[in-house]
Protein backbone atom coordinates (compact mmCIF):
# COMPACT_ATOMS: atom_id res chain seq x y z
CA UNK A 1 0.00 0.00 0.00
CA UNK A 2 0.99 3.57 -0.83
CA UNK A 3 2.46 5.64 1.89
CA UNK A 4 0.36 8.14 0.72
CA UNK A 5 -2.90 6.80 1.95
CA UNK A 6 -1.08 5.72 5.34
CA UNK A 7 -2.22 8.00 8.49
CA UNK A 8 1.29 8.38 10.42
CA UNK A 9 0.97 7.90 13.50
CA UNK A 10 -2.31 6.80 16.22
CA UNK A 11 -3.13 9.21 18.49
CA UNK A 12 -6.17 11.77 18.71
CA UNK A 13 -4.15 13.96 20.52
CA UNK A 14 -1.93 14.67 17.15
CA UNK A 15 -4.75 16.09 15.25
CA UNK A 16 -4.66 18.90 18.26
CA UNK A 17 -1.98 20.55 16.56
CA UNK A 18 0.52 19.43 19.56
CA UNK A 19 0.19 16.27 21.87
CA UNK A 20 -0.36 18.85 24.74
CA UNK A 21 -2.72 21.16 23.51
CA UNK A 22 -5.65 21.55 26.01
CA UNK A 23 -8.53 20.04 25.24
CA UNK A 24 -12.34 21.49 25.91
CA UNK A 25 -14.31 19.64 28.36
CA UNK A 26 -17.42 17.65 26.03
CA UNK A 27 -20.49 19.66 25.23
CA UNK A 28 -19.23 22.78 26.15
CA UNK A 29 -17.97 26.08 24.03
CA UNK A 30 -14.90 27.68 23.14
CA UNK A 31 -15.10 31.00 24.83
CA UNK A 32 -12.08 33.30 24.25
CA UNK A 33 -11.38 37.18 25.23
CA UNK A 34 -11.46 39.04 21.73
CA UNK A 35 -7.00 39.30 22.43
CA UNK A 36 -6.83 35.69 22.87
CA UNK A 37 -8.92 35.31 18.97
CA UNK A 38 -6.51 37.80 17.85
CA UNK A 39 -3.26 35.84 19.19
CA UNK A 40 -5.07 32.36 17.35
CA UNK A 41 -6.10 34.60 13.92
CA UNK A 42 -2.41 35.76 14.10
CA UNK A 43 -0.56 32.41 14.13
CA UNK A 44 -2.94 30.65 11.83
CA UNK A 45 -2.51 33.50 9.29
CA UNK A 46 1.91 33.51 10.20
CA UNK A 47 1.82 29.46 9.20
CA UNK A 48 -0.53 30.03 6.31
CA UNK A 49 0.98 33.11 4.66
CA UNK A 50 4.74 33.11 5.56
CA UNK A 51 6.12 30.15 7.40
CA UNK A 52 4.82 26.99 5.14
CA UNK A 53 5.12 28.60 1.75
CA UNK A 54 9.01 29.00 2.47
CA UNK A 55 9.02 25.79 3.59
CA UNK A 56 7.19 24.72 0.91
CA UNK A 57 9.77 26.26 -1.56
CA UNK A 58 12.74 24.38 0.76
CA UNK A 59 10.70 20.97 0.33
CA UNK A 60 10.48 21.47 -3.55
CA UNK A 61 14.33 22.52 -3.62
CA UNK A 62 15.99 19.58 -1.53
CA UNK A 63 13.63 17.21 -4.05
CA UNK A 64 15.19 18.31 -6.68
CA UNK A 65 18.30 17.80 -5.14
CA UNK A 66 18.23 13.55 -6.20
CA UNK A 67 18.43 11.05 -3.27
CA UNK A 68 15.19 11.75 -1.10
CA UNK A 69 16.29 8.99 1.64
CA UNK A 70 19.05 10.56 2.35
CA UNK A 71 18.52 14.19 2.09
CA UNK A 72 18.41 15.74 5.48
CA UNK A 73 16.91 19.61 3.97
CA UNK A 74 13.89 16.56 2.47
CA UNK A 75 13.23 14.60 5.41
CA UNK A 76 13.11 17.58 7.74
CA UNK A 77 11.14 19.59 5.57
CA UNK A 78 8.28 17.42 4.92
CA UNK A 79 8.15 16.60 9.20
CA UNK A 80 7.81 20.00 9.28
CA UNK A 81 5.48 20.64 6.69
CA UNK A 82 3.05 17.90 8.61
CA UNK A 83 3.68 19.71 11.82
CA UNK A 84 2.33 23.12 10.46
CA UNK A 85 -0.39 21.21 8.44
CA UNK A 86 -1.77 19.65 11.83
CA UNK A 87 -1.51 23.17 13.42
CA UNK A 88 -3.03 25.03 11.19
CA UNK A 89 -6.19 22.23 10.91
CA UNK A 90 -5.83 22.46 14.91
CA UNK A 91 -6.42 26.55 14.57
CA UNK A 92 -8.70 26.64 12.15
CA UNK A 93 -11.15 24.13 14.49
CA UNK A 94 -10.48 26.35 17.33
CA UNK A 95 -11.22 29.56 15.61
CA UNK A 96 -14.42 28.16 13.77
CA UNK A 97 -15.78 26.98 17.16
CA UNK A 98 -14.84 30.21 19.40
CA UNK A 99 -17.70 32.82 20.93
CA UNK A 100 -15.74 35.94 21.54
CA UNK A 101 -16.92 37.03 25.26
CA UNK A 102 -15.77 41.14 25.48
CA UNK A 103 -15.28 41.68 29.42
CA UNK A 104 -16.16 45.39 28.91
CA UNK A 105 -19.67 44.60 28.10
CA UNK A 106 -20.46 42.12 31.22
CA UNK A 107 -23.31 43.84 32.83
CA UNK A 108 -22.99 42.08 36.41
CA UNK A 109 -20.09 42.97 37.32
CA UNK A 110 -20.64 42.40 41.36
CA UNK A 111 -19.96 38.18 40.37
CA UNK A 112 -17.01 36.88 38.56
CA UNK A 113 -17.26 35.84 35.08
CA UNK A 114 -16.03 34.75 32.23
CA UNK A 115 -13.10 37.43 31.25
CA UNK A 116 -13.12 39.21 34.64
CA UNK A 117 -10.18 40.01 36.59
CA UNK A 118 -10.22 39.15 40.10
CA UNK A 119 -7.64 39.77 43.01
CA UNK A 120 -7.66 37.63 46.08
CA UNK A 121 -5.77 36.86 49.58
CA UNK A 122 -4.40 33.87 50.24
CA UNK A 123 -3.97 32.61 54.11
CA UNK A 124 -1.35 34.57 54.01
CA UNK A 125 -2.30 37.78 53.46
CA UNK A 126 -0.48 37.83 49.78
CA UNK A 127 -2.73 38.87 47.11
CA UNK A 128 -2.34 37.89 43.37
CA UNK A 129 -4.83 39.10 40.63
CA UNK A 130 -6.09 36.47 37.67
CA UNK A 131 -8.20 36.76 34.91
CA UNK A 132 -10.13 34.15 33.75
CA UNK A 133 -9.81 33.25 29.79
CA UNK A 134 -10.32 30.97 27.36
CA UNK A 135 -8.16 27.50 27.47
CA UNK A 136 -5.93 28.43 24.20
CA UNK A 137 -4.51 31.91 25.90
CA UNK A 138 -4.45 30.43 29.59
CA UNK A 139 -0.94 31.67 31.06
CA UNK A 140 -0.85 30.91 34.73
CA UNK A 141 2.83 32.60 34.62
CA UNK A 142 0.77 35.87 33.40
CA UNK A 143 -2.02 35.76 35.74
CA UNK A 144 -4.28 34.25 32.66
CA UNK A 145 -6.04 31.17 34.24
CA UNK A 146 -8.40 28.64 32.11
CA UNK A 147 -11.97 28.75 32.53
CA UNK A 148 -12.05 25.44 33.23
CA UNK A 149 -9.11 25.55 35.49
CA UNK A 150 -10.01 24.39 39.49
CA UNK A 151 -9.34 27.97 40.27
CA UNK A 152 -11.55 29.42 37.70
CA UNK A 153 -14.07 27.08 38.68
CA UNK A 154 -13.76 28.05 42.27
CA UNK A 155 -14.30 31.54 41.49
CA UNK A 156 -16.98 31.52 39.11
CA UNK A 157 -20.71 33.65 40.52
CA UNK A 158 -18.56 34.49 43.43
CA UNK A 159 -18.53 38.24 45.11
CA UNK A 160 -16.34 40.11 46.47
CA UNK A 161 -15.69 39.53 50.10
CA UNK A 162 -16.84 35.89 49.54
CA UNK A 163 -14.46 33.31 50.52
CA UNK A 164 -14.12 29.97 48.01
CA UNK A 165 -12.14 26.63 47.84
CA UNK A 166 -10.10 24.65 45.67
CA UNK A 167 -7.85 22.12 45.10
CA UNK A 168 -4.31 22.88 44.15
CA UNK A 169 -1.67 20.58 43.23
CA UNK A 170 -0.25 21.91 47.34
CA UNK A 171 -3.38 20.54 48.62
CA UNK A 172 -6.34 22.10 49.22
CA UNK A 173 -6.83 25.81 49.54
CA UNK A 174 -9.08 28.66 50.44
CA UNK A 175 -8.86 32.57 49.01
CA UNK A 176 -10.55 35.52 50.03
CA UNK A 177 -12.06 37.73 46.70
CA UNK A 178 -10.41 41.33 47.03
CA UNK A 179 -11.81 42.85 44.16
CA UNK A 180 -13.35 42.05 40.70
CA UNK A 181 -12.86 44.19 37.61
CA UNK A 182 -14.05 43.94 33.71
CA UNK A 183 -11.48 45.16 32.07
Amino acid sequence: MSKAFVKEGGSDEEEDGHPSAPTLPHGTKNYMTRRGYGLLKAELEQLVKTERPALVQVVSWAAKNGDRSENGDYIYGKKRLREIDRRIRFLMKRLESALIVDPASQENTEQVFFGATVTVCDEQGCESTYQIVGIDEADAGQGMISWISPLAKALLKAREGDAVRFHSPSGPRELEIVEIAYL
